[in-house]
């Protein structure tokens, strides 16, 4: 009867797992960039139904805190749910995570010094490398983008999602360089970095570059958490509404903190940046 026993243990055990499938959800590539000198990998998420033979051409929504362990895999969840056929909040889209390197280098700007670090309760020798955003943008634009276009059934539709230096980052994009991207889904922006110097400008680089219509998503986390962070973000909502050609969405989140907002914000993107009649 023990050996019975055992036996039937043993068939249930093998075909359970005879019985297993791994779950894929996606792919990485890995491209070598000439602009940033170096390796990257991106995450891909190809829409069901995708087929390399169709002639459909899909939406690209780009992550740029992109990595596996960091934003990819939850947004990509939203991104699924949104686009199921039961509920059609948005079209099937491409979605593309950058894994960062460095992000301190690659989103921010070039500064003089650093002085201002410690004003905002960091430490110099936290930012060994930084200033280094304008490289990176021209890796978006030169590389990343025509790399896409290129390899896989994508049409000019792209979505940028940044949250905290990510956020700067996106929002410098929106500010110098409009046209990459129809629509923007901007997080906590750190628009501290510089004394601000990105939220002084806004105005100018707006009416300066700003030609054609989009649509930006701005969400803030509680401002008791980070006052100084909630009243930039005011700021730079206001400029972004005196201009004609931004469709703003603000989105002020109490119940957030900046280490949790990201996940409830691009939830609430979706909705606001595709209303649905």
């Amino acid at each position: 009867m023990k050996y019975i026993q055992l036996f039937i243990a043993f068939m249930f055990t093998a075909n359970n797992l005879s019985a297993q499938k791994k779950i894929t959800i996606g792919q990485t590539d890995q491209i070598y960039s000439t602009i940033l000198k170096e390796n990257r990998k991106i995450n891909i998420y190809l829409p069901e139904g995708y087929n390399v033979a169709d002639t459909i051409k899909y939406p690209i929504i780009y992550i740029l805190d992109g990595g596996i362990e960091e934003d990819f895999i939850h947004i990509l969840g939203i991104v699924r749910y949104y686009t199921q056929p039961w509920i059609a909040q948005f079209p099937k889209s491409i979605v593309v995570g950058i894994e960062n390197t460095n992000r301190k280098r690659d989103f921010t700007f070039a500064v003089s010094n650093l002085d201002f670090l410690e004003k905002e309760g960091f430490k110099k020798e936290n930012f060994p490398q930084y200033g280094k955003s304008e490289a990176y943008i021209s890796f978006l634009q030169k590389e990343l983008q025509p790399y896409m276009e290129n390899k896989y059934n994508a049409n000019k539709d792209r979505t940028v999602i940044g949250e905290s230096l990510a956020g700067l980052l996106a929002s410098e994009i929106l500010l110098k360089q409009p046209d990459l991207f129809t629509k923007y889904i901007i997080i906590a922006p750190s628009l501290w970095w510089g004394e601000q110097k990105l939220l002084f400008e806004t105005a100018n680089l707006l009416n300066a570059n700003i030609k054609k219509t989009l649509n930006v998503y701005l969400g803030v986390p509680n401002k008791d958490e980070d006052i100084k962070m909630y009243n930039e973000s005011i700021k730079f909502s206001q400029s972004l509404k005196q201009n004609n050609n931004i469709n703003l969405s603000f989105d002020y989140l109490p119940t957030e903190l900046h280490a949790t907002i990201v996940h409830q914000a691009v939830y609430n993107a979706f909705k606001k940046l595709y209303p649905k009649n």
